[in-house]
C-alpha cells in the first residue's frame, strides 16, 4: 500500500496542530449557548473560546468560571472543540480560573488561552500552574496552551514563547497592543484597513506569524470589530491568510464565522489541482513528477498537502477516493 501524504511528507514534530481556522470568542451565557448551537449546525469548522477574562462580570469571576466549566462539560460540546480564556497570570483570579476549569472540565477542554503575558517568564509560570493543577486533579493532562501576544515584552520574546513545547498557538491582541503605545499609534490602526498599514502593527503581525511557523505552532489573527461590514471583514481575513501568513483568525460575532471560514478556505480550483498532483505523486511513490509541464517533488508536494489539509479544516467535502488515498479512510457501504 502506498504511503499516505502525512507519512511521506511530514517529519515528526514538523507539522503544527490541525486547528480549525476560526476561533470564536464569547463571554455572556446567552452568546456562549448560541455559539454552541451554531457549532452543532456548522460542524467543527470553528473553535469556541469561553471568555473568563473580559467576559466575566467584575466580582462574579468564580461564578462565571463555574458556568464555563459546566458548558464545556455539557452535551452541547459535541466536538470537543471548546476552550476557555483565563485571567492573566498576575490576576487574583488566575489560579481559581485554572482550578475550576481544569478540576471540573479538564478532559473536555480543547485548550486554555492565557492573555497578556508580559514576557517569557509570565507564560512559563502560567504553563507551570496549568500543569500542576492538571496533575493535582488528574484531569487535563497535557492540555494545550494558547497565548495572546499583546504587550511589548511578549512581542520581544515571541520566538521564545512559540518555542515552548506546551504552547500550541499564539494570537495577536491588536487593541491592547495599540493601547500599550500610549497614543503613539493612532486609533485608525485598530480599524479594518489601518491594522494592515501601520508599520508597528504590521511588524508585530509578521513577527508573530514568523515565530509560529518557525516553531510549528499556529498563528491566530486578531479580531476585526466592524462585524456588520461583511466585505471588509472578508478582505481583512484574506489578507491575514494570504499576505501575513496566518492560519487562524478570531471571531467576536456569529456572523463573522462563515466569512472567516470561507476566506481561509482554498478555492475549488486549488483543491482540484492539489488532488491531481498528490495522486500522481503517490502513484510514483513520491518521486518527482511532471504535471502540466511543471516539475514537482516533495518540496512542492508539502505545499499541496497543506491545501488538502485546509480544505478539510474548512469543511470542504473531498471525494471518497481522496479520503481513502490520503487519509486511509475506506468508503462507507
Amino acid at each position: 500500500m502506498p504511503l499516505l501524504p502525512a507519512q511521506a511528507l511530514i517529519d515528526e514534530g514538523d507539522a503544527p496542530a490541525n486547528l480549525p481556522v476560526c476561533d470564536h470568542y464569547c463571554g455572556t451565557e446567552q452568546r456562549m449557548r448560541k455559539a454552541l448551537q451554531l457549532q452543532a449546525e456548522l460542524g467543527p469548522v470553528f473553535d469556541i473560546t469561553l471568555d473568563c477574562e473580559d467576559g466575566a462580570p467584575v466580582g462574579a469571576e468564580a461564578e462565571h468560571a463555574q458556568l464555563c466549566a459546566a458548558l464545556a462539560l455539557s452535551a452541547d460540546n459535541r466536538f470537543g472543540r471548546v476552550g476557555a480564556r483565563v485571567h492573566p497570570v498576575d490576576h487574583p483570579s488566575f489560579d481559581a480560573d485554572c482550578d475550576t476549569l481544569i478540576g471540573q472540565a479538564g478532559d473536555r477542554l480543547a485548550f486554555l488561552m492565557v492573555p497578556k503575558p508580559r514576557h517569557l517568564a509570565d507564560l512559563q509560570q502560567a504553563v507551570a500552574t496549568i500543569d500542576a493543577t492538571a496533575k493535582r486533579h488528574g484531569k487535563g493532562l497535557d492540555l494545550p496552551v494558547h497565548a495572546l501576544v499583546e504587550t511589548h515584552g511578549a512581542l520581544r520574546d515571541v520566538h521564545a514563547l512559540a518555542a515552548l513545547p506546551r504552547v500550541q498557538s499564539l494570537s495577536f491582541g491588536l487593541m491592547d497592543f495599540v493601547s500599550a503605545h500610549r497614543g503613539a499609534i493612532p486609533a485608525s490602526a485598530m480599524g479594518v484597513s489601518g491594522q494592515f498599514e501601520h508599520p508597528l502593527v504590521v511588524r508585530a503581525k509578521l513577527e508573530i506569524a514568523a515565530a509560529c511557523h518557525g516553531a510549528a505552532k499556529v498563528p491566530s489573527h486578531c479580531v476585526v470589530t466592524e462585524f456588520k461590514h461583511e466585505k471588509a471583514l472578508a478582505a481583512a481575513a484574506r489578507r491575514a491568510a494570504h499576505e501575513f501568513g496566518y492560519t487562524r483568525m478570531w471571531s467576536i460575532h456569529p456572523a463573522q464565522i462563515p466569512v472567516i471560514v470561507e476566506a481561509f478556505a482554498p478555492s475549488t480550483a486549488e483543491v482540484d489541482a492539489a488532488i491531481e498532483i498528490l495522486l500522481a505523486a503517490q502513484a510514483a511513490d513520491w518521486a518527482p513528477i511532471r504535471h502540466q509541464d511543471t516539475l514537482h517533488d516533495r518540496a512542492s508536494y508539502r505545499f499541496f498537502w497543506q491545501v488538502i489539509q485546509r480544505a478539510r479544516r474548512t469543511g470542504q467535502p473531498l471525494p471518497a477516493q481522496v479520503l481513502e488515498a490520503f487519509y486511509g479512510v475506506l468508503p462507507s457501504g
